[in-house]
This record gives structure tokens, sequence and C-alpha cells, in this order.
């Protein structure tokens, strides 16, 4: 029989929403969480406890706990929470995003209000995570000796709310964004400071994409609770994966052929890519800006080279996000005014949900621009290359996660420094095409090399390592 597993986030891997007949539809989660997950919901008896995040998740969620499948018909219990909408607003539009957010990405700055009392929103916080945390202690009571696995900058409170009253638990918590130092902690009450970092340290394993948020969360333990040497045994670096296989299938599939034959009407004879969402983050307008200074150098360019932007629309409830996006717009338009002609329009800009024409842009770029101002990882910088067909390229900011795995072979950048961005696309197109294919060989190389299922079962492997199962 299947291990017991019990994984808690925020998104849950499956949402659900009412059709026109009034019959319930089932919806894949977004997101790579999801993706990354999967493994472990093949592998495991898992019960997966997650918020609502409509109407009809609530609806759900007062009917109790249900079976569902993953993609691959594994079966698992989906257990949904309905959180206080008052407070859920709180949790998730003021403190988790863009607080958390923007402090763990260099954003700071951008809050209009770093003076603002984050009371009411922290209280917010632990709420939402104390409601979770409830209902994955029953879940895990109905699974004696099952270990919790929970994930991300929503939760960061629930650990030590389980241990609090089921001490034994052995958890295990993933950060899929990036960790800071102490003084970029600093900006926020040291109140808040202090109870994020003790509800990481109340798991006996805590994982990382990379091991320079690693080493930032070890010195923060030290500066602010003084365990740095607890927090040091307790975390590692565990970069998250791709499933290759399953991702270069989607390229055969009707609607990728169908987007990339769209594509191939209009693309420019040198098509720079970018993929995103519209989030301060991603560092979109810093690229629009390197992408027109790199036309105002090179002339010869005009009419042969194009930008293709697409990105998701993200958080546009928050204000700072839609903010985001209108500054994206008008730097895009900004650089079409200033250099497009007839026939001709520089970047063009695709603000649409469509995955699909995201894996179709991926085979055809010749240079992918990806520039985020700092990211835990970023995988569109490891997906892409996978099915990439014209030795595209790769400018690959150095603040992103990925980099410590696949810099070498890209053209590394300085997220702020925007001539540098113009210099390093300059140098990206200018690559012999014997050295494109190198680099991209071996970026795939080391994409396949590390396996989705074995990320997965890593993390698990490392919470072993640090408290072991009970014998019985």
């Amino acid at each position: 029989m299947a291990d017991p597993l019990v994984v808690v986030s925020n998104r849950g891997p499956v949402g659900f929403r009412r059709r026109p007949d009034g019959s319930l539809d089932t919806v894949r989660g977004a997101g790579g969480l999801v993706a990354a997950l999967g493994p472990l919901v093949d592998r495991h008896d898992v019960a997966w406890v997650a918020s609502t995040m409509s109407d009809a998740d609530r609806e759900v969620a007062l009917a109790g706990a249900r079976e569902e499948r993953s993609d691959a018909g594994s079966s698992f219990r989906l257990r949904l929470v309905a959180h206080d909408p008052a407070a859920y607003e709180l949790f998730y539009t003021v403190l988790a995003n863009p607080v958390l957010w923007f402090v763990q990405h260099g954003l700071w700055d951008l809050k209009r209000d770093p003076e603002a009392d984050l009371s009411a929103a922290w209280d917010a916080y632990v709420a939402v995570n104390q409601a979770l945390a409830d209902a994955a202690v029953e879940e895990l009571d109905r699974r004696p000796g099952a270990p919790l696995f929970v994930q991300d900058y929503h939760l960061y409170r629930a650990p030590a709310l389980v241990r609090a009253v089921r001490p034994r638990t052995r958890i295990a918590h993933f950060v899929h964004i990036p960790w800071v130092g102490p003084e970029e902690w600093g900006v926020l009450p040291r109140s808040i400071a202090v109870a994020i970092h003790e509800g990481l340290l109340a798991c006996d394993s805590v994982g990382f994409h990379t091991e320079r948020w690693r080493s930032a969360f070890v010195e923060c333990c030290e500066v602010l609770l003084g365990r740095g040497a607890e927090a040091e045994q307790r975390s590692h670096a565990n970069p998250i994966a791709v499933d290759a296989d399953g991702f270069v299938a989607l390229t055969g599939t009707d609607g990728v052929r169908e987007r990339r034959l769209a594509l191939l009407e209009e693309r420019p004879e040198i098509l720079v890519l970018r993929v995103d969402r519209t989030d301060p983050s991603k560092n979109a307008v810093r690229g629009f800006e390197s992408f027109g200074l790199l036309l105002e150098r090179e002339p010869v360019l005009h009419g042969r080279i194009g930008l293709l932007a697409l990105l998701d629309p993200s958080r546009q409830q928050i204000p700072e996000y839609a903010d985001y996006r209108r500054a994206t717009e008008e730097a895009a338009a900004a650089v079409n005014a200033r250099f497009g002609r007839p026939g001709w329009e520089p970047i063009r800009l695709d603000v649409r949900d469509d995955f699909l024409a995201s894996i179709a842009a991926y085979c055809e770029y010749d240079v992918l621009l990806v520039n985020p101002v700092m990211d835990g990882l970023n995988l569109v910088a490891k997906e892409a290359p996978l099915v990439n067909e014209r030795g595209g390229a790769v400018v690959l900011s150095r603040q992103a996660g990925a980099f410590e795995e696949i810099g070498e072979w890209t053209v590394g950048v300085d997220p702020l420094d925007v001539p540098g961005q113009a210099e390093a696309l300059a140098l990206a197109l200018a690559l012999p095409d014997s050295e494109r294919r190198h680099r991209l060989e071996r970026i795939r190389a080391s994409v396949r090399a590390h396996d989705l299922d074995a990320w997965a079962e890593r993390e698990l492997d490392e919470l072993d390592e640090r408290a072991p199962a009970a014998v019985a």
C-alpha cells in the first residue's frame, strides 16, 4: 500500500466552476507547484489541503473532502477550506501579495505605504494559516504516521501551528521563491519577521531552490533568533525540475501546432521572446527598454527583428500589479512609437493566459530574454530550451535561481542594468551558430539530468534523514 502523505498549499491541484447547465466542472490548478507535486500524488496516499478560490470551490468545501484524480489517473483526497472572505482578502492581497512577495523579490520600494500598519493583515495571514493547519491536523489524524509537506510563502506559520498540537508530526516545507537577508527582512515589523522564521524552524526539513536562498535563510535565523546552526541542519537546496518528456510531448499536440503555424506566418526574421506573468518581479519594463536601446544602437536590425512578449495577467486585483501591467504596456508602446514603421512593429505584446501559445513560441525563438529582478528559480529558462528548434540563445538574469544551474551556458545579465541587457542581447545575436547550439544542448542535458520525480522524492528523503519515521 502506498505511504500516506498530507500536502497543504494555498492553491489546490484542482478547482471547480459551474457550467451554464449548473453542473460542476473540475479545472486543473494553474502553476508549476501542481506539476511539481504530481509525482507525489502518483506514488503516495495523498490528502491535499488547500484554500477555496471560487464560489464553486466553496460549495465543494461545504460538502466535505472528496476523491479526485491526478493527470496520471491516481486517486487523492482533496480537502478544501473556505476562509472568511474579509480575512482572506487581507491575507492574499495585502500580506502575502504584495508585502511578502515584494520583500522576498527585492521590490519593497514599489510599496506605496511601507510605513503602513500591517497588524490587521498579519492577523488575517495567521488566521488563514490556522484554518489550513487545523484541516491538515484532521487529515494527519486520518493517516497516522503520515508526514506533512507544506508549500511556499503563503504558509510560513502553518508548520508551527501544527507542531503546537501534534508535536511528533514530521513536517517539511518548500519555499518556491527567493530568500533574502536580514537587512531586507528589516523593512517589516520585527515581530512579523521573527514569527516567519520561527514558523519555518518548526519544520524538520526546509527546502529552497538554491544554496544562495538557503544560506540567506540560515543567516536570518542567526540574526533574528540566534538559531543559525539549527537552520543550517534543517535546510537544504533542491532546485525544482521540469517534466521534460511530458513537456516535449506537448509540442506535438494540435493546439501547439496550430499556434506555431500562426506564429510562423507573422514571425520576423529574428525573434526575441519573453514569456512571463505581468508581475513587477519579472522586469518586463526594463526588458522593453533594453530592446529599444538595442534598436537605437543597431539600426541594421530595423525591420528584421521583433520582440514577442507573451504575458499572463497576474494578480490584477492588487493595485501594484495592475499599475505594473499599465507600465509594461506603456513601455512597449514607447518603443513601437519611436522605432516602428508600416509593416513592422518592434514589440508585439500579448497579455493573455495561453500556455500552448507559449510552447509554440518556445520552439521558434532566436533569443530568449529572462531578466527577473529576482526569482526563486524561473522555469521558463529551463522549459524553453527543451523544445527550441532554432539553436536559440538564452539571456538570463543572474538573480534568477536557475542561473546557478544553467548560467554558464547563457548570456548573464544584471537585471537592473538596461544598457548591459542591450549589450547582452547583441552578444546573444552575434554568437556563432555552433556555439548557440552547443549551449542549447548543454542546457537541455542539465534540465533532463534533474528529473521531476527525483525532485519530489528527494524532498521526502531529506525529511526522512532529519526525522525518520517511527518503526512500528
